[in-house]
């Protein structure tokens, strides 16, 4: 019998993507899903193909995150799993990124989390159990050159999901960190004169696919950082004993962006 046999999960972000994916694959393993996701028409299609409950809107807000947990409890009883995948990445560079989106980049990658722990942690305390997913991106554990929001917002989430399973893990609550480079979805930026794509492609754009499979071997192994590049746990030891290095590494990345789009290089 797999792990997820008849449990109880929510997946937000899931219109398609890693979302999308993470549900089929969740759906072929037995669980009982939930799926939300601003995009109505695409999340409706989906529910339909998983059979699964769908909430449509923004489950970020405080009252999104309470209509989600709400009507995902009405549907399924008890939520054994929430994994809070939706996340977004807005502006570029320092001067191209707004101040609404750095709040709009907080509000989604870091508070939708808060939120739903807040809303799911009596539960789970009470029963002894309980399981939080977080997409974070590799990002949140070593950076990414020109969008200052996604690098700053994915620590966040990352940092978010470490205090969560030091805090409540002694008390049953499960915490896993998904953490990839290069997924093939929408928000993957398009590729060629060595450019931002091909330095998140280093180690291979992956298809949501792949992602979903580590979360699956990740749980089974309770793993708490969710690597389905793995290369990236090499980077991240790299980052934190050999900091100068590393930076100086990143340093020179940034310098070839800057000379392969010399008009875009005041704001990085």
């Amino acid at each position: 019998m797999s792990t997820w046999t008849d449990k109880g999960v929510v997946v937000t972000g899931a219109a398609r993507g890693i979302g999308r994916a993470i549900a089929e694959r969740l759906h072929a393993e037995g669980a009982r899903l939930v799926v939300a996701d601003i995009l109505s028409d695409p999340l409706a299609e989906t529910a339909s193909a998983l059979d699964a409950f769908a909430v449509s809107g923004d489950c970020s807000s405080d009252l999104g995150a309470r209509r989600l947990v709400d009507r995902a409890q009405d549907h399924l009883g008890q939520i054994d799993c929430f994994i809070g995948n939706a996340g977004i990445a807005r502006g570029e560079g320092l001067d191209g990124s707004s101040d609404d989106d750095w709040a709009d980049s907080w509000e989604v990658n870091v508070m939708a989390h808060v939120r739903a722990t807040r809303l799911l942690l009596p539960g789970w305390l009470e029963r002894g159990e309980g399981r939080y997913v977080l997409t974070a991106s590799a990002a949140g554990l070593l950076t990414i050159l020109g969008q200052p929001t996604y690098a700053v917002t994915k620590h966040g989430a990352e940092a978010y999901a470490e205090w969560l399973a030091a805090t409540y893990g002694h008390r049953g609550v499960k915490v896993h960190a998904i953490c990839p480079q290069g997924v093939l979805t929408d928000m993957y930026p398009g590729t060629g004169d060595g450019g931002l794509a091909d330095v998140i492609g280093h180690d291979g754009a992956l298809p949501p696919a792949a992602v979903a499979d580590a979360l699956i071997a990740a749980v089974e192994a309770d793993e708490f950082l969710v690597l389905p590049h793995p290369e990236v746990r090499n980077y991240f030891a790299y980052r934190g004993t050999k900091t100068d290095s590393w930076l100086r590494s990143m340093q020179k990345l940034q310098q070839r962006l800057d000379e392969s789009a010399p008009d875009q290089s005041t704001n990085q």
